[in-house]
């Protein structure tokens, strides 16, 4: 993976383990640098790499 390399926002989900729509999200709200090409945006990889996403909700619980 090349740091320069551009990614569709289907990619970054997928990479990211998330939904497009929170890509996009992300996108919106500044957390995440994307360039609009078109009607789509495209991020670099070394943006993605670089995103740290929490866990939100409840924690699991442990089994005893």
């Amino acid at each position: 993976m090349k740091e320069d390399e551009l990614l569709p926002t289907a990619e970054v989900a997928t990479r990211l383990g998330v939904s497009r729509q929170r890509v996009l999200e992300l996108i919106t709200e500044g957390r995440l640098p994307a360039i609009k090409v078109g009607r789509a945006y495209v991020v670099r990889s070394a943006d993605v790499a670089s995103l740290k996403l929490h866990n939100v909700g409840r924690p699991r619980r442990i089994k005893r």
